[in-house]
């Protein structure tokens, strides 16, 4: 099987890092590149934590990118170290690295002329640094086969207001940007179907037990993470029965295996401050009468059986 390129876009908080560890145990994807952005967590926070996902990885071949500071409104970001933990990844405070290690943020040009038609992109997070590439570099970004990206809310409640999920809210000029800019149909996922990829406590307990058994360091990062993660939404939602995996299940539609089913819709990011701001707006009338709006795949429903099924058959494969 010819493994599919994925440069990462993220940053590297609890969810995106499990996103990035099945890609590590996953047999169809190669990390290609990192590029880390401010989100909920620092910048400087997001590069800590891709420097400690390469040494525990082995991964550091690939070439890791500064991204984004703030966003494009200008606007100090707004950090969540009560979802995330100190340092984007629950209880876990990695060392700090070195800033000569990293490359240029207009070298990601590199990535896509190496892998020309065959790269991938995948954002788990804000929108601000790939926005930026669509405005300086818009030929260069023809050359990508593909973008999948975590974020929005459709025709489900946002996470950050009544009708804004995270990414989108807090730089939503970045992410209008992105659908319009954008030379080929983007797969976004969003808490539409996101919310409903629940991991259990009983399934990453069973996921520490096999690593623990195997030794496996990566692997024994979920369950502390995700415990960290779980503890805090079940404080905001008493009935919620697992933690929402979003990034996990965003990097798994990438799949071939995946069963997911997309739509085509016309979609437009309300960037009007109000009520409505950050919200994502989707045109799913059943009409020839459609909003002139630029149209990209939404996921609307999954299987969640072989999601599970395929995630835990993935997380814990033998690596070689």
């Amino acid at each position: 099987m010819k493994k599919k390129k994925v440069l990462f876009f993220s940053d590297f908080g609890v969810d995106d890092m499990l996103a990035g560890i099945y890609a590590y145990f996953s047999e169809e994807i190669e990390l290609v590149g990192f590029v880390a952005d401010y989100g909920n967590v620092s910048r400087e926070d997001a590069l800590r934590n891709v420097k400690f996902f390469q040494q525990l990885t082995g991964i550091y071949d690939v070439p890791v990118f500064g991204g984004a500071v703030i966003p494009l409104t200008g606007e100090s970001p707004v950090y969540y170290p009560e979802i995330h933990g100190p340092s984007g990844l629950g209880p876990i405070i990695p060392e700090l690295y070195t800033q000569n290690s990293l490359e240029n943020f207009n070298s990601i040009n590199d990535v896509i002329k190496k892998y020309e038609n065959e790269l991938i992109i995948f954002s788990a997070g804000r929108l601000t640094s790939l926005a930026t590439m669509f405005i300086l570099y818009p030929e260069m970004m023809k050359k990508v086969k593909g973008i999948y990206m975590m974020g929005g809310a459709f025709q489900s409640p946002g996470n950050v207001t009544p009708v804004a999920e995270a990414n989108i809210f807090s730089d939503p000029y970045a992410a209008n940007l992105v659908m319009q800019l954008s030379p080929i149909k983007i797969h976004i996922v969003p808490l539409d179907v996101t919310k409903y990829a629940i991991l259990t406590p009983e399934l990453v307990n069973e996921l520490h037990t096999h690593y623990s058994m195997t030794k496996n360091k990566v692997g024994q990062l979920i369950k502390p993470m995700i415990d960290f993660y779980f503890n805090y939404y079940k404080k905001m939602n008493p009935k919620l029965i697992g933690s929402p995996i979003h990034d996990l299940f965003a990097i798994w539609s990438i799949s071939d295996y995946a069963d997911i089913k997309f739509v085509d819709v016309p979609v437009k990011i309300c960037v009007t401050k109000g009520d409505a701001y950050g919200q994502s707006l989707g045109d799913f009338r059943e009409t020839i009468m459609k909003a002139p709006w630029p149209v990209h795949h939404i996921a609307q429903q999954f299987n969640y059986s072989l999601f599970i099924k395929q995630v835990i058959e993935t997380l814990t494969a033998i690596k070689s």
